[in-house]
């Protein structure tokens, strides 16, 4: 079906999901997929949670108002960390955080958006990967630092990095008769999402 009916769907199925957990004041991490309006306003106005996303091309005006400031932007990071360094891999995070699209992005809710910068030398090649990822908190500067947010973002990471054979071994997967469209990626995201929650 259309993108506003796959839309209405993840929120009839993660909703139900939240409805179940104590979420007051946590943050929930949610995939570019369930980056949408619905239910950012559930979290924040019906369960006094928080809600941090990544923003990814299925919300294109969104992505390239957040992309827009931070590429234009010439300052330093507001935080870095390097980690792994006794790895075969260093890993480098910078975070830029604004206020100032606040009232701007047609999002509700939105305390700080964010730019994520991350660099990956591996050790022994030399060689070097960059990515960078855009998003939204709900959280105010007051709620959380520059650190705080990108420590989510980390967190966040690692669930969705690290969960796959859970997500395998509790639904079956390879099994699952969702074949038609975008159904059997979609599915995956929602598993993923949920088996974040359940994890957090």
């Amino acid at each position: 079906g259309s993108d506003e009916e796959k839309q209405t769907n993840e929120i009839k199925i993660a909703i139900p999901l939240l409805d179940n957990i104590d979420i007051c004041g946590k943050t929930i991490t949610a995939d570019a997929l369930l980056t949408q309006q619905g239910l950012a306003r559930y979290l924040v106005e019906q369960r006094k949670a928080h809600y941090h996303v990544t923003v990814k091309g299925n919300q294109k005006t969104l992505l390239e108002d957040i992309a827009y400031h931070f590429d234009n932007l010439n300052q330093d990071p507001d935080h870095i960390t390097t980690d792994g360094v006794d790895h075969g891999r260093i890993e480098t995070r910078k975070i830029w955080l604004t206020t100032e699209l606040n009232g701007y992005l047609y999002f509700p809710h939105v305390g700080q958006a964010f730019m994520v910068e991350r660099i990956t030398i591996n050790k022994k090649s030399g060689k070097e990967s960059r990515d960078v990822a855009y998003g939204i908190t709900s959280k105010p500067p007051g709620l959380a630092s520059a650190a705080q947010v990108l420590q989510d973002n980390r967190g966040h990471w690692s669930i969705e990095n690290s969960c796959h054979y859970i997500i395998d071994w509790n639904y079956d997967e390879d099994r699952s008769r969702i074949r038609t469209g975008n159904g059997p990626e979609n599915i995956t995201r929602l598993r993923r999402f949920a088996v974040g929650i359940i994890k957090s």
